[in-house]
């Protein structure tokens, strides 16, 4: 293999990472889109949002294990494919509800894929190179954060102001991923196909899932992180459309854009808050969505623009830090043999939150004098029992020691932030 070949390696890897998380999200700010030219329900609309982990959740649970038997370029080839045809058909979709559903499938599939995949591989290409310690998970990392949050931003500014606000959005994420797909090609295989690998069952088990404190302190906090990143960037853009008409698509993008980056920026205080053998990286994050919640619920009561942004903010502090304390906390639970599977278990229950748009949407179409407002504050309640159930949880499965003398690299670089082991 050439030198400028072996070069291409992780570059290439988390381009096609950077254009499956740019496809899972781009349809995001466009919620506001389909509403206005398709005519489609806030039901319908809430509920494509939540469409693609329907594709996430099976790829991330067994795209790890089957690219530890047959090597990361099988299961990562796929990726930026699946990304391709999820924006062709959502491009040909506007007026579908089936092509947009198939679409979506297709781009959480894509996204799975990457997750459960591309961090790996990122991160063995990156060793192998002898890159420092921990550049390889946050590189992996940085390509998801930056293709969720450029994906939202662009994809809304081409749709506010750009012709075919229903096809060019994705036609700009089909040519990357294009792109991504040829390069991968080129990249070298990290992991060797198992010569007797045994049963896949077995590969799939994951007993750490069972563990108490991954039960009661991880689980009740896991649909929290999308769930506060959804009711972000899609509940209050649909709430505020009447006060935002001149650019709706616009300001559901900057509502991605400031949750995104709140989210991401809060990630690094997150770690320093958080301290093994307590649950004070939980019960800051719990607190936090508390907060962003009762904005919201003020923010929809008065809907006050500037209000509904600082919602948005909170709201996304509160998806980062539940997002680092949860992994955090997945990487003391597991053994070395279930980091990947119980960080995809957590990915997946996490996932789970995208259904809160259109569960509050079901709820505002079926009972019209139940108000954004009171859902919210009802969100703010939800939240401090899931707040009291952790504190519980804490104290009756106090971690062990050897839960707590984890290796303080792995929580410094980064690496729980993508869920490899290192």
């Amino acid at each position: 293999m050439s030198h400028n070949t072996s070069r291409l390696g992780w570059p290439a890897v988390s381009l096609a990472v950077f254009a499956t998380a740019w496809g899972g999200n781009e349809f995001t700010p466009l919620l506001v889109m389909y509403r206005q030219i398709s005519g489609l329900s806030p039901v319908v609309v809430d509920a494509l949002l939540f469409a693609y982990v329907f594709g996430i959740v099976p790829a991330l649970l067994i795209g790890g294990p089957l690219s530890d038997r047959f090597g990361r370029r099988p299961l990562m080839l796929p990726a930026p494919v699946f990304a391709a045809l999820g924006s062709v058909l959502l491009a040909a979709g506007s007026q579908s509800v089936a092509l947009l559903t198939v679409g979506r499938v297709c781009s959480g599939i894509a996204l799975g894929l990457s997750m459960a995949v591309g961090g790996s591989w990122i991160k063995e290409l990156s060793d192998r190179d002898g890159a420092r310690p921990g550049s390889g998970a946050g590189r992996a990392a940085m390509s998801l954060t930056a293709g969720f949050g450029i994906g939202a931003g662009v994809a809304g500014v081409l749709a506010e102001w750009g012709p075919k606000p229903h096809i060019l959005p994705y036609a700009l994420n089909i040519a990357i991923a294009i792109a991504a797909g040829v390069l991968l090609t080129r990249v070298p295989e990290t992991r060797l196909r198992r010569a007797n690998p045994g049963p896949l069952l077995d590969d799939l088990r994951i007993p750490a899932a069972g563990h108490r404190r991954f039960l009661f302190v991880v689980l009740p906090l896991a649909p929290w992180v999308f769930g506060a990143a959804a009711s972000a960037y899609a509940i209050i853009p649909a709430v505020m459309a009447v006060r935002t008409s001149g650019a709706p698509i616009a300001f559901a993008a900057l509502c991605c854009v400031l949750g995104l980056g709140a989210g991401f920026a809060i990630q690094s205080v997150g770690r320093r808050i958080d301290v093994p053998g307590t649950s004070r990286g939980v019960v800051v994050a719990l607190t936090t969505l508390v907060a962003g919640m009762a904005v919201a619920a003020a923010a929809a009561h008065v809907m006050t623009v500037w209000l509904a942004l600082v919602a948005a903010t909170l709201l996304g502090c509160g998806y980062g830090m539940a997002l680092i304390a949860g992994l955090l906390e997945v990487q003391r639970i597991a053994g070395p043999d279930d980091l990947a599977g119980l960080t995809a278990v957590f990915y997946s229950v996490t996932y789970l939150g995208f259904a809160v748009p259109a569960l509050l949407a079901w709820i505002s179409q079926t009972w019209t004098a139940v108000t954004y407002t009171e859902m919210f504050g009802f969100g703010a309640v939800a939240a401090v029992g899931c707040l009291g159930v952790v504190v519980a949880g804490h104290a009756r499965n106090r971690p062990r020691i050897e839960e707590i003398l984890i290796d303080a690299d792995a929580v410094d670089d980064g690496a729980v932030v993508t869920g490899q082991s290192r």
